[in-house]
């Protein structure tokens, strides 16, 4: 049986083996429930407290200012929808996670302003015209920091000094889920008061997260329970995935720089293997932009990319984001990029990570060109 290459990296990531033999104990003989206070339970909230702090140090922050969450979604709707008031403006970009963009509609939906930040033809918020936007002042500003799809790195930076020096009070969000363990993240830096972080794109398990509070960003849970996580996130926290989280943190902040440039270069190789094997294929985010080092966003002409990796079965990449896998319309966010949808549906993700080879890449552009000229010369 032929092996498939993975090259999904942004919709999930495969648990490193360093971080697994981290979490085993969890699993295992270590089982207790932080919160008690018997010995078993000593030792977990160590655990939970040592992962705290492994989360904290890769995002540059204080460990008593993370809030672990089941995931992005939960950290991305505890940080608009825990604000506790009525109305307000709230300012997102146009390419937001569907768990930013729905807390926002939400919010809407309630009375609150929501004003949408343009993009450029490569998915970048334009600052010009961003700017008149940010300049009114805003109660709540949410940013994602690295766009899951094509992989564009934002100004956020640019775009929170407007919105502080329009109103100081501001509480702004950044949403770090695809950033986080592929390019620096510094909160201080950022300006954030609320940053997502999330366990299962740097290589630890799922269903677990990270939101950085700074100060009571965060006034109404979404949930009431026993008061773990001080009464932000209430719940028996899941130790041994934490554990993982936190390893992976840790790992990811040790590889970070080399792994970066290791992986740019191998997206390089395959953007020049593939464009060589498809006439006219573009690249969404040009070279120049700022992108995630891993991330290689094509369009593919005359052919839906849905087709595409129907045919090329050995290579697991994505059509868009994970999240809207079985939609057969045109991503929200190439739209937003002033993409029209018939080539918008051409469009291709393939995201590179850890245990990518050269050896993968080179099947990865030989097995997808192969599928191409099935595809859209069924004769040959």
């Amino acid at each position: 049986m032929t092996s498939v290459v993975y090259a999904d990296y942004n919709a999930t990531t495969p648990i490193d083996p360093e971080v697994f033999e981290a979490m085993r104990p969890y699993l295992t003989v270590q089982f207790g429930n932080p919160s008690s206070t018997h010995g078993y339970g000593r030792a977990a909230a160590l655990a939970l407290e040592r992962a705290r702090g492994e989360v904290a140090d890769l995002i540059g922050a204080q460990p008593g200012r993370i809030v672990f969450t089941s995931g992005g979604t939960e950290a991305n709707n505890l940080a608009l929808l825990g604000l506790g008031r009525a109305s307000g403006r709230v300012v997102t970009t146009a390419v937001e996670h569907p768990s930013v963009a729905g807390a926002a509609a939400r919010l809407a939906a309630g009375g609150w302003v929501h004003d949408t930040l343009p993009v450029d033809e490569t998915g970048r918020v334009d600052l010009a015209r961003a700017r008149p936007i940010l300049e009114r002042p805003a109660d709540l500003v949410s940013l994602i920091y690295a766009q899951n799809e094509v992989g564009v790195v934002q100004p956020v930076e640019d775009l929170v000094a407007l919105a502080r020096a329009a109103n100081p009070e501001v509480v702004v969000h950044v949403d770090a889920a695809q950033a986080a363990g592929k390019i620096p993240v510094d909160v201080a830096r950022l300006d954030a008061d609320l940053v997502t972080v999330v366990s299962h794109k740097l290589y630890g398990p799922k269903g677990v997260g990270a939101l950085y509070v700074r100060g009571r960003a965060v006034r109404v849970p979404l949930m009431v329970g026993g008061g773990q996580e001080g009464g932000v996130r209430p719940g028996t926290e899941p130790v041994a995935a934490l554990v993982g989280f936190g390893a992976a943190c840790r790992r990811a902040a040790r590889l970070l720089d080399d792994e970066a440039r290791r992986v740019r270069s191998l997206r390089e190789q395959l953007w020049q293997r593939l464009s060589a094997r498809i006439p006219n294929l573009e690249r969404t985010v040009p070279e120049h932009v700022p992108c995630l080092p891993n991330t290689l966003h094509v369009l593919v002409p005359g052919c839906d990319a849905v087709d595409l990796l129907a045919a090329a079965e050995t290579v697991a990449a994505s059509v868009g984001s994970a999240c809207h896998a079985h939609q057969a319309s045109a991503s929200n966010v190439l739209l937003a990029m002033g993409l029209p949808a018939h080539k918008a549906r051409g469009a291709l993700r393939l995201s590179l990570g850890r245990f990518t080879t050269p050896a993968e890449v080179e099947r990865i552009a030989r097995d997808l060109g192969e599928a191409y000229l099935r595809v859209t010369r069924p004769d040959r």
